[in-house]
């Protein structure tokens, strides 16, 4: 449980230091944060978290953002959750 707890504290660290939208602060994006987090668990492909990760944020935001930042961001977010998976 404790591992779960880190692992979901490191995802929410790159998600806020990613700031797609420049917004300049923490908090900015918890919502957004939180719908990120339960798609990493439901998810394992890159592709299929980077669209899920463009469409949460798009739908908040009425902004889109490219692909390949969204790709770049679920990569780094997946080798996470593999990391976590790895250590039991």
């Amino acid at each position: 449980m404790e591992s779960e707890r880190n692992t979901n504290l490191q995802f929410v660290d790159v998600l806020n230091e990613w700031d797609p939208f420049q917004l300049k602060g923490d908090s900015q994006y918890d919502t957004e944060i939180a719908d990120t987090i339960q798609a990493i668990h439901e998810l394992d492909s890159p592709e299929d978290l980077a669209e899920r990760i463009q469409s949460i944020y798009e739908f908040s935001f009425e902004k889109n953002i490219p692909m390949n930042q969204c790709l770049t961001v679920a990569k780094q977010l997946l080798a996470i959750k593999e990391n976590d998976s790895c250590t039991i």
